[in-house]
């Protein structure tokens, strides 16, 4: 991840604030082949300020909706 209008050495002085900063500017601007760490993201879900859209289909993968059906099925 390239961005040059913040200065990152001084952000990573606030280490809250720098992960919120980093995993917003992955989520929004991409990835640029760089992963985001599950534990991270899911630390600061409600603190994050995404896209919608992008907020919904990560939502998805980190807390997927269990399936009633396949449930029953085995009992």
């Amino acid at each position: 991840m390239k961005n040059w209008s913040i200065d990152e050495e001084k952000l990573k002085q606030y280490p809250e604030k720098y992960a919120i900063w980093k995993l917003e500017q992955l989520i929004n601007y991409g990835f640029d082949g760089e992963k985001i760490n599950t534990s991270v993201l899911k630390k600061y879900w409600n603190k994050l300020s995404i896209d919608p859209e992008n907020r919904k289909f990560l939502s998805f993968l980190l807390w997927p909706p269990r399936d009633s059906s396949f449930s029953q099925k085995n009992k």
